[in-house]
């Protein structure tokens, strides 16, 4: 097993929409690289927060359940959407509703809840590689990595993919209402204190507005396989 610091890592970071979770799964799955869906963290403690009873603006009570919570990734079986096993159970419908997105952003802006997740994240950079989507892979978590790109889409674009997404999955859901509710999640994660939501420096920046996700794949991996 390589040491850490030597292990290639290609971060991928982004706004909520832009993409970053299924063009990782497929970037990750293309180099038979690892992945970590950084998001599916904040989601998840969000998501024990809330079975828990804990208010999110009790930080201490948060930030235990930062420091105590057993997140894994689990491959599909066949090659579809990474499970999500949250304290023994499976927990990956539950993670992907506003209702968790929403946790995570208002969690997101605690500095000690960062601050143990980090240790977390880091564990995932093994070989042979990893895949980091998040956002704030390339300014924070590995600012080493060798490869880094920003993958962003307008915010009407990214609020007609989550419509489809939520409509897809039998949820009632308004397209009016997810663009506001995605505009609001970008200024919040824009102006945060910690680790705001910004390009990291070198990386390459993709619009994926109106870009088909084979084209979206090819940019990326021409990144590290230039």
């Amino acid at each position: 097993m390589a040491p850490s610091a030597v292990v290639p890592v290609l971060t991928i970071d982004g706004p909520s929409g832009s993409g970053k979770g299924t063009i990782s799964r497929m970037v990750a799955d293309t180099l038979g690289w690892r992945l970590l869906d950084s998001g599916a963290l904040y989601r998840a403690v969000g998501y024990v927060a809330g079975e828990e009873g804990i208010d999110l603006s009790d930080v201490e009570a948060v930030t235990r359940c930062a420091q105590t919570v057993k997140i894994r990734f689990q491959p599909s079986a066949d090659g579809g959407e990474t499970h999500v096993i949250v304290n023994g159970h499976d927990a990956t419908a539950e993670l992907r509703t506003e209702t968790a997105g929403a946790a995570a952003s208002a969690i997101a802006v605690i500095p000690s809840v960062r601050q143990a997740l980090v240790d977390l994240q880091l564990g995932f950079r093994k070989a042979p590689g990893l895949v980091a989507d998040g956002r704030d892979m390339g300014t924070v978590i590995f600012p080493d990595a060798a490869h880094k790109v920003f993958l962003t889409a307008s915010a009407a674009e990214r609020a007609k993919r989550r419509y489809k997404q939520l409509k897809d999955k039998g949820l009632s859901v308004t397209l009016g209402v997810l663009q506001r509710e995605i505009e609001a999640r970008d200024e919040r994660d824009a102006s945060r204190a910690v680790a705001p939501l910004k390009p990291a420096e070198g990386a390459v920046v993709i619009d994926t507005t109106g870009m088909p996700i084979d084209a979206v794949v090819a940019k990326v991996l021409a990144v590290v396989r230039p």
